[in-house]
């Protein structure tokens, strides 16, 4: 089914202001002991919504398919991307990593789950790159990758997989209820990714609100929203969006960071307005050839 448009722009919006307001704790807060508020606040919050709403909890091997599917999203992903942060990556260069996710998720839909590209996808597919290239060609040259970068690397491999996971495995279950779990099981690796890092309050009424701000915007609304939209769309649709997410997060970091973009976001978002249109009608299914019925010999002896 095409992604419609009034579930994609807010699912842009959100998980592109979480790279700001992410940035705006970990500068308040140690890493870990963000990742661990944020994951055992919005856990119950999540399952208890859920539960009110009269929603089933997914039982066995189902059960196991949506958990693997949040360790892979939340857990894998997050730690990745705090971890750049601690290390000095700018929220914009960790969103300009990430928004490999279309290139990433279109190769792993080809190997596991067999998924081709047609013309209009693979057009798609290098408008979101050059998208990406467009708005930061400014920040490429002198960007300072290191370590920060490989942690990113590893965020957009649990990004981009468990999409896929969930498409193949995870059928029929309720957005908010999978973000729950996901985020309930992610727990234990959040708090040993605490446990293994330096654990600091550098200022404590800007982690309070920034930390606050983060599992409302992105736990509860923007992680509901993305699955969501991988139930309604796929991971090929949705990965589409982070041809635009990463200009969307320059501009949200400017307002929130002070950090200017360059002229080249605004390009960056023309393309990759472009390329998620080219993603949103490129999967089409293809109508089956209509089969012509010849006569059987017999019907043609008078």
């Amino acid at each position: 089914m095409k992604l419609p448009l009034r579930l994609s722009i807010p699912v842009v919006f959100f998980y592109a202001l979480g790279y700001p307001i992410g940035a705006l704790a970990v500068q308040a807060m140690s890493p870990g002991p963000v990742l661990v508020l944020r994951f055992t606040v919005s856990a119950p919050v999540l399952l208890l919504v859920a539960a009110r709403r009269g929603v089933r909890l997914p039982r066995g091997r189902l059960l196991v398919h949506v958990a693997v599917a949040g360790l892979l999203m939340q857990a894998v992903q997050f730690i990745g991307c705090y971890e750049a942060f601690r290390l000095g990556l700018s929220p914009v260069l960790t969103a300009l990593i990430i928004s490999m996710n279309p290139v990433v998720t279109a190769a792993l839909a080809w190997f596991l789950l067999g998924e081709r590209l047609n013309r209009r996808r693979a057009a798609a597919l290098v408008l979101a790159v050059a998208a990406v290239f467009v708005a930061f060609a400014g920040r490429l040259g002198s960007a300072s990758l290191g370590i920060g970068a490989a942690a990113v690397v590893v965020a957009l491999l649990g990004l981009s997989l468990g999409g896929v996971y969930q498409q193949r495995f995870v059928r029929g279950v309720d957005p908010i209820m999978a973000t729950g779990i996901g985020v309930l099981v992610s727990i234990p690796a959040a708090v040993v990714f605490a446990l293994a890092t330096p654990m600091h309050v550098y200022r404590p009424e800007q982690a309070f609100w920034s930390v606050g701000a983060m599992i409302v915007s992105s736990s509860l609304i923007g992680m509901s929203l993305y699955l969501a939209a991988l139930r309604r769309g796929g991971a090929g649709q949705v990965a589409m969006l982070f041809a635009v997410i990463p200009s969307v997060a320059a501009v949200l970091s400017w307002a929130l960071l002070g950090e200017r973009p360059d002229v080249g976001v605004l390009g960056g978002l023309l393309i990759g307005a472009v390329a998620c249109v080219l993603g949103r009608r490129s999967d089409r299914p293809t109508p089956p050839a209509r089969s012509v019925e010849r006569p059987r010999p017999s019907a043609m002896i008078g």
